[in-house]
């Protein structure tokens, strides 16, 4: 077998002495670096300690007092900030709303208003199921003020889902609309609110926006209109201080990994490197941490004008994207590598029907991309002139892990690496036993002190916690990720160490095979996974779509395996290739592996409320079905 098939001596870009001086100062001196970064943020009280640890357990700047809705508007509006675009929102079908800081400060200043009448006070819960409108940061930022904890579900859950986070949370108020628009089609939110509710004795009141003008069930004395509460309410609300270790939010797990963990993260947060002109879109759904910090915290805590789209990547037009870059001359783009592959399958004469000179730096979040999908992003969209920031990093981790840092010095780049620890993160590869292994050898990523985002407990299970991250590797934070890194020190994400597949004793990571696969010019996504082999231990299925104008034949079959095999080595030769047009994924965008070796292997598929579309499982059953008949003998 290959020692690997990624691209490790291609580089792309300048030197990083600036970079490694900054890195190796954060490392010495952790406690120092730390001190000096949160001081550029403004606190009501300053802190007496920087870092109370008792592993694992961390809090930092001890003392300290600030409040998140006070960083992200008070201090802009004192200044010429206050006429500033805040966001820009547009729906799928056009339809738009600007903005400006002072507005959001007064909207958020008068929701605040609005729930403290309620009875919310700090450290209460408040629950939010909406769709992706700019009323869902003005709760969460107007929940922030008073001090209180919001909880943000998807609104693509089910009603289960949604009481299952309510009851666990003990939510007092709820925050959720009519309904939400997704290709061009209502969804019922209150609707499904409605059932969640039947479950969930804490909540006191739900909010409802009117988003679609449609006819819903409003229970009298629970069910309040959003726009009717603001009629009497007050344009200001003194921001509550809190300590800096205080809980900011409550956020669960995507599902990807079995059952939810409530996930409390410090108020302090590393956030982008963002400047006064920037335009800033992270096409993400708040639903998710990378909404929460790329969306709502990091760029408003910057001032930044940011963009928010209620749609799909694909709905109207395939351009649907590239038109809104156009329109508002978005110069930072961040999106998630399942989208960019979507997005490939149209060809490329899409995006040059747009004007994208606006772009500065092109983004990616959630699964590793691999460097296909670089290349294309790199050529097509950042037009070979925007570096791209690979970010990687987990709703544990609060922010930013590895990645490269324009804001310090724009590291060399290469195609499918998230490239280097960010400062602060003494990021680390090991073996079984924790022992930190050669580069270019594959183990576990871990991270071996703590950090000022991360994680402070599972919402009350800490001992789950300690259970979950720091038990497998004892004095390092378990990432649950399998990795490489090579010989300049760049990282290589190759999947959930969960999923990764061993084949004839050969470890192979889900990233690798995905990325062979789709470097065969007919492939435009894949997904990999193991079957039980009883001589091989596993054997490898890859699932994948096609590019437009290439047709699922058993000829194309076979080519791909081929390829495959010549990419990374003969151990790594799928056993089985089933062509589909759409693959199990979160909302998020990250492939629901598990649903797929369900299906291979006739288990139970297991709770789907995080899947993306139900339809795509009918798919890879309709695959799976039709390869039995090619194999199964006649009778």
């Amino acid at each position: 077998m290959k020692s690997s098939s990624l691209p490790f001596e291609q580089k792309i870009s300048p030197t990083i002495k600036k970079y490694q001086e900054f890195y190796t100062r954060s490392i010495r001196d952790p406690e120092r670096f730390w001190g000096e970064e949160a001081r550029k943020l403004e606190w009501f009280r300053t802190w007496n300690k920087v870092l109370e640890w008792n592993p694992p357990f961390a809090k930092w700047f001890i003392g300290g007092l600030l409040n998140a809705s006070y960083l992200c508007l008070d201090r802009h509006v004192k200044t010429w900030r206050r006429s500033k675009v805040a966001i820009y929102w547009e729906d799928e079908l056009g339809n738009a709303r600007t903005w400006s800081y002072s507005q959001l400060y007064t909207e958020v200043n008068r929701f605040a208003y609005v729930l403290r009448k309620l009875g919310v006070r700090k450290g209460d819960r408040v629950a939010m199921y909406l769709p992706l409108i700019p009323e869902l940061p003005i709760t969460m930022l107007a929940t922030a003020r008073l001090g209180a904890i919001h909880t943000v579900v998807f609104s693509g859950f089910s009603a289960q889902a949604l009481a299952d986070r309510i009851n666990d949370t003990q939510a007092k108020v709820l925050v959720t609309a009519d309904g939400g628009i997704r290709r061009g089609k209502i969804i019922p939110l209150k609707k499904i609110v409605d059932t969640a509710l039947e479950k969930t004795p804490s909540i006191q009141n739900a909010i409802v926006v009117n988003r679609t003008n449609s006819e819903v069930n409003m229970k009298e004395e629970r069910d309040l209109w959003y726009h009717e509460l603001f009629k009497n309410a007050q344009a200001y609300v003194e921001p509550v201080h809190v300590e800096s270790s205080d809980p900011l939010y409550i956020l669960y797990t995507s599902g990807t990994t079995g059952k939810p963990k409530g996930i409390v993260h410090n108020t302090y947060k590393w956030a982008f490197d963002i400047r006064d002109e920037s335009v800033y879109w992270c096409t993400a759904d708040i639903g998710w941490v990378t909404g929460h910090s790329s969306i709502v915290y990091a760029p408003l805590s910057h001032a930044a004008t940011m963009v928010l789209y209620e749609g799909v990547p694909d709905y109207p037009k395939p351009d649907k994207w590239w038109e809104i870059i156009e329109k508002y001359g978005v110069t930072i783009f961040y999106t998630s590598p399942t989208a960019i592959r979507m997005l490939m399958r149209y060809g490329e004469e899409w995006p040059k029907k747009h004007d994208f000179s606006s772009l500065e730096i092109l983004g990616s979040v959630g699964e590793s991309i691999n460097p296909e999908a670089w290349t294309w992003y790199y050529k097509n969209i950042g037009e070979e002139r925007c570096p791209i920031v690979d970010t990687w990093w987990q709703t544990e981790t609060g922010g930013f892990m590895i990645s490269p840092a324009p804001g310090i010095e724009l590291v060399p780049l290469k195609p499918g690496s998230a490239t280097l620890p960010l400062p602060g993160i003494a990021a680390e590869v090991v073996d079984e036993n924790g022992k930190p292994v050669p580069p270019s050898v594959k183990g576990y990523l871990v991270i071996k002190k703590p950090w000022p985002g991360m994680l402070m407990t599972l919402y009350r299970d800490p001992k789950r916690y300690k259970t979950t991250y720091w038990s497998k590797f004892p004095g390092a934070y378990y990432t649950g990720d399998y990795a490489i890194r090579d010989t300049d020190g760049y990282f290589w994400l190759l999947g959930r160490a969960d999923e990764v597949l061993k084949v004839a004793g050969h470890r192979i990571g889900t990233m690798e095979l995905e990325s062979a696969a789709i470097s065969h010019p007919a492939v435009s996504e894949a997904a990999a996974i193991a079957k039980p082999h009883e001589v091989k231990g596993a054997s490898i299925a890859i699932f994948a779509i096609l590019k437009q104008g290439y047709e699922p034949t058993e000829e194309l079959k076979n080519e791909l395996k081929k390829h495959v095999r010549q990419v990374i080595g003969p151990v790594a030769t799928p056993d089985e290739v089933y062509f589909v047009n759409s693959l199990p994924k979160t909302r998020s965008g990250k492939i629901m592996r598990r649903v797929l070796k369900a299906v291979l292997m006739d288990l139970p598929i297991g709770d789907l409320s995080t899947v993306e579309d139900e339809a795509s499982v009918d798919e890879v059953k309709k695959a799976y079905e039709e390869f039995k008949k090619l194999v199964e003998p006649k009778t």
